[in-house]
């Protein structure tokens, strides 16, 4: 299979795994093969342990235009779009979220639907200043989904959820970062660049503090300060037996650059 022909392209980085969406025509929205590369290589990652973070962009000019309308099964009385989010979309959020290394997202262009609910799910989202995110589900009568319902109001506040979600009106790169669901918004000139580094950064963390950072945000979304307390606490309890804890302490006593285990050179 040729490169214009794989739907995801996958590149080893020192550190990080970078994987671009690859359906330049049809604006990297999502097929069954899609959703199958990009799970298969999520697996990957997270089994390797030279990998210490992900990058998860799109090739050509978007990010990704959600689900592929073209794809059989998806209109008519025997569609099913439980079962097409099931096996396909969901599956993809809950992995991104318990993988338990940094998933950053840069997205150039258009992120429209379950695009950009999965721009929205990564840990560290980055934007072009022009890039365009749209709820479009509203368009064709549908309700945001791929936990967009979820992540909207926690990032940007109940009413901009709520007329985000019922407008499906798209705002910019900029916008979004103004709106807090994106970290950053930068010049499209610059947005890889900006996405590489800081997956580089990333990637001489170190990677037990970044996977218990995951777990204990994800939790806090349930639970309440005290059980969140003594997660915190359980966390810090194996964290502080480390080598990375070790490494750290010894480094900062001795004012040079930390070395963390496993980290690039």
């Amino acid at each position: 299979m040729s490169e214009a022909e794989t739907p995801l392209l996958v590149e080893t980085r020192p550190g990080y795994r970078v994987l671009t969406l690859n359906r330049p025509a049809k604006l990297n929205a999502f097929d069954a093969g899609l959703h199958a590369a990009l799970g298969a290589a999520l697996e990957e990652a997270a089994a390797d342990p030279a990998c210490r973070a992900v990058l998860l962009a799109g090739a050509g000019r978007a990010f990704c235009a959600g689900q592929d309308l073209a794809e059989p099964g998806l209109t008519g009385p025997e569609a099913d779009l439980e079962a097409v989010l099931e096996r396909g979309w969901n599956r993809l959020v809950r992995r991104i979220r318990s993988l338990p290394k940094p998933v950053v997202c840069a997205v150039q262009g258009m992120a429209a639907g379950a695009g950009a609910s999965i721009a929205l799910a990564c840990d560290i989202t980055l934007a072009a200043e022009d890039a365009r995110f749209a709820q479009a589900f509203i368009k064709i009568g549908l309700v945001p989904d791929s936990g967009a319902t979820w992540t909207l109001p926690r990032l940007a506040g109940p009413q901009r959820a709520r007329a985000l979600a019922m407008l499906g009106d798209p705002i910019s790169g900029a916008e979004a970062a103004q709106y807090g669901l994106v970290w950053r918004a930068v010049p499209a000139a610059a947005l890889a660049e900006e996405a590489h580094a800081l997956c580089a950064r990333l990637a001489r963390l170190p990677a037990q503090a970044l996977a218990a950072i995951k777990q204990a945000l994800e939790a806090a979304e349930g639970n309440t300060l005290d059980a969140q307390l003594g997660l915190e606490a359980r966390l810090q309890k194996d964290l502080g037996r480390s080598r990375d804890f070790a490494e750290g302490v010894a480094a900062f006593q001795q004012k040079r650059p930390a070395r963390f285990e496993g980290a690039p050179e």
